[in-house]
């Protein structure tokens, strides 16, 4: 066999190839697809009550929670500059 000989059945082995994925990959979505109608049509998603919300307690506001954590904040900031020595 010659170069171009080979050359030629390299390539129609290649696009051989490539054109059976391809249909395989084309029967894969589309058994996918119909799978998933048989699923939804047979097992459809149960349709569930919206659950009423809760009343909400107490929330604390923001401003509390900053008055809370102030004296925190103080010590943390007064035991770094101890320990840096400032």
């Amino acid at each position: 066999m010659t170069h171009a000989e080979l050359f030629g059945e390299g390539v129609n082995l290649m696009f051989s190839g490539m054109g059976f994925v391809m249909i395989f990959l084309f029967i894969l979505i589309y058994a996918i697809k119909w799978m998933s109608l048989l699923i939804n049509r047979y097992f459809p998603e149960p349709i569930v009550a919206p659950i009423p919300p809760k009343p909400a307690a107490t929330i604390p506001q923001a401003a509390d929670d900053i008055e809370r954590l102030r004296p925190v904040i103080a010590a943390a900031i007064a035991h770094h500059r101890k320990k840096q020595g400032l």
